[in-house]
């Protein structure tokens, strides 16, 4: 009796088929365009950007390589990273992450490149509460998808051009990312500063879209626009000062239970700080933050500074600090915190306090009420808005 049978030739088990590596298929493809350095699963590029891409969802549908790359792009002298997502496709792997490059390519890299290399700056000045910055615009590049080669291209920054000076502060680098897209009735609009969504600016990309003929296919334009102040950055405080204090401040919120404690927890954020306006700034916009997130109402693009009988209005891509609360916020929701917790904190925001009044006056549920932007005032007489 034989214990052990011989397997047949045609038995063996194939070799196992490798996996496309995705991240490595974009960064290579979008190289060979840069000539950077591939280092540590990025690029590294002159004059201190660096490159780098994560994967999302990858998947075949009749035959055809579906791709959504993220990709991120830092720099010292960026804020917060530029992050841009891409769709692309091919009939193969390869083909589908050297779409995505070209995309990445035509979208963002030409205008930095510009930037880079200060190619036909349009001069952007910007003056609101009393300052004056100036920018150097550069945006030449737009991507379409699904469109006739035989329409010409169209500037979309120039639909918001007039509006753009009301969102820049003092960074030293701003991008505005424009994106628009419509298959049949379904139309996307979507005007981000820094990452940051700006409802208000894609108001007048709407009669642009409304001519799209897109039933038949989808339809797709984007554009970037860099924009690059002119003087070194002087802000006296850093992002991570901001964040910290903002940390700190969560931990000692959620225990208040009288003024008492609230007035000691502003004298412990004072100095944490070591600067009493981004303690004041911290302490304000947590509640009104954390209430805009968990509540699901449509707030606009605005901050009202009081400053005695005035309010005077600018934007909140205009204030440093107030998407590096958001920022904190974010963490904090994702921590998943106890749910009284995050209560006893957005009970102390007057915009709460207000939907709670109309919802009792009313009847509107939070979700269908618009707030138009957060109203706030700083004792310090020398307040200055970074």
């Amino acid at each position: 009796m034989a214990l052990f049978k011989k397997k047949n030739q045609g038995d063996a088990e194939a070799p196992a088929v490798k996996e496309f590596d995705y991240k490595m298929g974009i960064l290579t493809a979008l190289n060979e365009k840069l000539n950077g350095t591939l280092y540590d699963n990025c690029i590294i590029m002159p004059r201190g950007f660096t490159i780098d891409v994560k994967i999302g969802k990858t998947e075949d549908k009749e035959n055809v390589k579906l791709l959504q790359a993220l990709f991120i792009v830092e720099h010292d002298d960026f804020d917060e990273p530029l992050i841009e997502p891409v769709d692309s496709q091919g009939q193969t792997p390869e083909e589908a992450a050297k779409m995505a490059a070209d995309i990445f390519y035509g979208a963002v890299w030409h205008p930095l490149d510009q930037s880079m290399f200060k190619k036909n700056p349009i001069h952007i000045p910007v003056t609101f509460l009393n300052q004056h910055y100036d920018f150097d615009m550069y945006a030449q590049s737009i991507v379409r998808i699904g469109t006739s080669p035989d329409e010409k291209p169209v500037m979309l920054i120039n639909g918001i051009i007039n509006q753009i000076p009301k969102y820049l502060g003092s960074k030293k680098y701003y991008w505005v990312r424009i994106y628009l897209a419509k298959h049949k009735d379904r139309e996307i609009i979507e005007v981000r500063v820094n990452g940051s969504v700006c409802g208000e600016l894609s108001r007048p990309y709407k009669p642009y879209i409304d001519t799209w003929d897109a039933s038949d296919r989808f339809l797709c334009e984007k554009q970037y626009a860099i924009f690059v102040q002119r003087d070194e950055d002087k802000c006296p405080f850093k992002k991570e000062v901001v964040m910290n204090t903002a940390r700190e401040a969560l931990k000692r919120m959620v225990k208040i239970t009288n003024r008492d404690e609230y007035l000691k927890m502003a004298e412990e954020l004072d100095e944490i700080a070591g600067n009493k306006d981004i303690a004041a700034e911290v302490r304000i916009f947590i509640p009104e933050i954390l209430a805009k997130m968990t509540l699901g109402y449509q707030e606009g693009d605005s901050l009202f500074l009081i400053d005695g009988d005035n309010r005077i209005e600018f934007k909140k891509t205009q204030l440093r600090s107030y998407f590096y609360i958001q920022q904190v916020m974010i963490e904090f929701l994702n921590s998943r915190p106890p749910q009284e917790d995050v209560q006893k904190i957005v009970m102390n925001s007057v915009a709460f306090r207000e939907l709670r009044k109309v919802n009792k006056e009313q009847g509107h549920e939070p979700k269908d009420l618009f707030v138009p932007g957060t109203a706030y005032k700083v004792g310090s007489e020398n307040y200055k808005v970074w």
